[in-house]
């Protein structure tokens, strides 16, 4: 086994260009060599051809949203290191532990697992044993890349902040070594990840000099990142930049910043297509509601958040329940939060049973153990419909659900977000007050029925 050629190295052919076809060819090839070698004959190449078959199942596996594709990249890159031991061939050893940690936490977005990216934080952080910034200086940073991403992935799902500052700082290490100059590409990317990860952070704790961090970083890429050179890296960042603009533009109440974030999205679009792109294109068209259900609430306009609702149901013919649950649930209680507000613009009890429906649909998925802030903000957005329905309707019981719903994401928010649970104490108090004074109501009216009959 050659210590000085990682299996890494030899991903020469994987194509990363969107080519789905050239993807299939290529897995297909290393499964050829497979069933032509064993691992006792042919130990380094078959350890070699398992590493790639890795790299590339998650290549494919990453832009279908195929969580069986993902869990193939993993097995595969197990198996590699069945040969590769950290005795024996360090760097191999290490090269696909930072890769098994990529294919991990894809799969650990995806299905919403905690347990899956707790692992692709220990398979990075093994890598990082071996990948030393004085011996490796490049391969350091990009597992520390990589690190950052997962942390940021694991913090996002358990509402941790101390998870999401050690991805910023994780991120800002690959910087130290990743520059502009020696390796733009690779700058971009990591300034692209640590945008994401400052985002997630300071919508977490509501800090907008976070979120203008997360926006700069974000412009940093994209003078790397052009739409000539790397179109698709482009519309990646594009996308990550409307999101971040969106929650920005929502703290500070900036319409014009909310104008900003819906244009970067439409600009992502022209690249990202339903055809060649399916999963892109549906989170962006999840983002671009999400921002344009922010400016029509702002806004007070009805037409903008009628174009939220088309967006986010565009999403849902690429983000089904069965191929992509956590993104379903995701876009579920976006629909739901907008269509609330859509009701509460028209006055119109349709949109709010309809987000009701929403809501608890995504609530099938997300889970207070496994997804705790996801299902929190879920619960709130419950809240907030059965609150106006009740209201609307003159029902108690749909506000007595409401002050429930209420308070089980309080339980939530108070324990990891003080800046949402001040939000949904508010909301709390006033599915109070309108609970209290309907049920005043129906004694008066009760009381007057009384007097009547006599």
């Amino acid at each position: 086994m050659s210590a000085g050629h990682p299996a890494q190295v030899q991903i020469v052919t994987a194509p990363t260009d969107g080519d789905k076809g050239a993807l299939l060819e290529t897995i297909e090839r290393y499964r050829s060599v497979l069933r032509e070698i064993s691992k006792e004959n042919e130990a380094e190449k078959w350890a070699q051809t398992q590493h790639n078959l890795g790299v590339v199942l998650r290549i494919l596996g990453e832009r279908e949203g195929n969580p069986s594709t993902l869990q193939e990249a993993v097995a595969a890159c197990r198996a590699a290191l069945e040969v590769y031991t950290r005795d024996q061939a360090p760097i191999d050893w290490a090269g696909t532990q930072n890769n098994l940690g990529d294919a991990l936490r894809i799969l650990g977005e995806l299905e919403g697992n905690p347990s899956a990216l707790q692992e692709a934080v220990a398979a990075c952080r093994a890598a990082l044993e071996v990948r030393t910034r004085a011996q490796a200086p490049m391969d350091w940073a990009t597992t520390q890349n990589n690190l950052g991403s997962v942390l940021q992935a694991l913090g996002e799902l358990e509402g941790n902040p101390s998870t999401l500052q050690e991805a910023v700082a994780a991120c800002r290490a690959a910087l130290e070594v990743r520059t502009r100059a020696q390796a733009p590409m690779d700058w971009a990317k990591t300034q692209n990840n640590l945008g994401i990860v400052l985002q997630v952070l300071g919508k977490l704790e509501g800090n907008s000099h976070t979120l203008q961090e997360a926006v700069a970083a974000c412009r940093a890429a994209l003078e790397v990142r052009t739409r000539d050179q790397a179109p698709m890296e482009w519309a990646a960042t594009q996308d990550n930049l409307g999101a971040v603009l969106g929650i920005l533009g929502e703290l500070e109440g900036n319409p014009s910043t909310l104008q900003e974030a819906v244009a970067a999205c439409r600009a992502a679009l022209e690249v990202f297509t339903c055809d060649q792109t399916p999963m892109d294109w549906a989170i962006t068209q999840n983002n671009l509601g999400a921002v344009l259900g922010i400016l029509g609430e702002l806004e007070g306009d009805p037409r903008t958040l009628q174009e939220s609702v088309a967006a986010f149901r565009a999403a849902l013919e690429v983000r089904t329940r069965a191929k992509a649950p956590m993104d379903w649930a995701t876009t579920q209680n976006n629909l739901g939060s907008v269509l609330e507000v859509l009701g509460v613009l028209e006055g119109n009890p349709r949109p709010l049973q309809k987000a009701v429906a929403a809501c608890r649909a995504a609530l099938k998925v997300y889970t207070r153990d496994q997804t705790p802030m996801d299902w929190a903000m879920t619960q709130n957005n419950l809240g907030a419909a059965l609150q106006v329905l009740g209201k609307h309707e003159g029902n108690p019981r749909t506000l007595q659900e409401a002050f429930t719903a209420y308070r089980l994401a309080l339980e939530v928010f108070e324990k990891s977000s003080p800046a949402f649970a001040e939000g949904v104490k508010g909301n709390l108090a006033k599915a109070q007050t309108a609970l209290d004074k309907l049920k005043q109501a129906q004694r008066g009216r009760r009381r007057s029925r009384r007097i009547k009959m006599r």
